[in-house]
């Protein structure tokens, strides 16, 4: 079976990057943009920073800011008719993946208008066409949506999240740029790394892992493990190498896919609007002790981009359990709570777990995984 790999077009990394997009805007003919960018980073200024650029350029462009945390199929519907009320022909999206995702949806709308439904995107949607073009400016570094072919929206109605995979929703171009990134909080720079940690590890041991995207992802681990601690002290280049890594890590998972800590996150976003990178890091020492036995000898390498001395010769157990451990303290040192003791009541851990397991993320997990497997999980975060 052949394996496939999807990236943008176009990529521009490093400090300044963002200044790139007014030459892509121009040599590629658009009339005018569809600025998505949710109203916090309006109002903090951060979208100005890229439509102070349009304004000088002379480019026409509609800002729509009805996007939420976790965006929401109302989000998408009402991003829709604004794009078709706009005039538009192209869709900056500028933020996280909050943003990247209300983008992406609107985009693949458009296009494809037989699937106005929003719901009747999940999974694998046989669309036709590629979405509206998008430029995508991260404004957080974690989430990658900027270079992969996934996005995920909530529905309210049914309380849940549901992943949508098209390989038409990428963005042509995408704009990384550790400038667009340096007012994130602590918090935040913090959840986010811890996201882009996830993706890294669950894309490395996932069921669909090769060689391409496991030169990716053990990338991605090694600056992460070196740089999240100074991105979270908002040192310039622990922001910078942040950046990247998120970057390469979403190169790799896009095309690969992740697996459970994904689909329990995904779950707890839904029914309590817990941040979706907060949600990852909680999980993850947990998910990774689950999953040690069918990884082989990759914690080892985990280990080792960790750097943990001798990785590679310790027993394969304590490689594992050296491996879990690094990840564990890399969250702690930078004030992720792994506990979902104040988060989640007992009486809806059934329901959750249900929910979990009919997730999109599911089944790349490389252990099969059962709803009482999942149930186990959230439990042992409760105490």
């Amino acid at each position: 079976m052949a394996n496939r790999f999807i990236l943008n077009e176009t990529s521009y990394h490093g400090a300044g990057a963002v200044k790139e997009i007014v030459p892509e805007i121009q040599t590629r003919g658009f009339s005018k943009m569809f600025v998505a960018s949710d109203p916090d980073l309006v109002k903090f200024g951060v979208t100005a920073k890229v439509t102070d650029l349009l304004d000088e350029a002379g480019i026409a462009y509609e800002l729509y800011t009805n996007i939420q945390p976790n965006p929401t199929i109302e989000n998408v519907q009402t991003g829709v008719q604004a794009y078709k009320d706009s005039g538009a022909d192209g869709i900056v999206a500028i933020g996280g993946g909050s943003s990247m995702d209300t983008a992406k949806a609107i985009g693949i709308i458009i296009a494809n208008p037989e699937f106005e439904d929003v719901r009747s995107l999940e999974g694998v949607a046989p669309t036709k066409k590629p979405c509206v073009p998008i430029l995508a400016v991260p404004t957080t570094a974690g989430t990658a949506a900027e270079v992969t072919i996934n996005y995920v929206i909530t529905d309210v109605e049914k309380k849940r999240k549901f992943v949508c995979v098209d390989p038409h929703d990428i963005p042509v171009v995408a704009f990384v740029d550790p400038e667009m990134m340096s007012s994130m909080p602590k918090g935040l720079t913090a959840a986010t790394g811890m996201d882009a940690l996830t993706h890294a590890i669950e894309g490395y041991i996932t069921a669909g892992a090769w060689e391409l995207s496991d030169m990716f992802h053990i990338k991605a681990i090694r600056i992460i493990a070196k740089s999240l601690r100074a991105a979270v002290e908002n040192d310039p280049k622990g922001r910078e190498d942040m950046a990247l890594a998120q970057y390469i890590a979403g190169m790799g998972f896009s095309n690969v896919g992740l697996g459970i800590d994904h689909s329990m996150a995904h779950t707890l976003s839904a029914y309590y609007n817990m941040p979706h990178g907060k949600a990852c890091a909680t999980l993850l020492p947990t998910v990774m002790e689950f999953n040690a036995p069918v990884t082989g000898e990759k914690y080892r390498d985990i280990a080792d981009a960790f750097g943990v001395e001798g990785a590679y010769t310790m027993d394969l157990e304590d490689a594992r359990k050296a491996a879990i451990a690094a990840v564990k303290k890399l969250g702690e040192d930078v004030g992720i709570v792994m506990s979902l003791k104040d988060v989640v009541p007992e009486s809806d851990v059934d329901a959750l777990s249900a929910d979990a397991l009919k997730d999109a993320c599911t089944p790349g997990n490389p252990r099969p995984v059962t709803v009482e497997d999942i149930k186990a999980l959230y439990l042992s975060l409760m105490k």
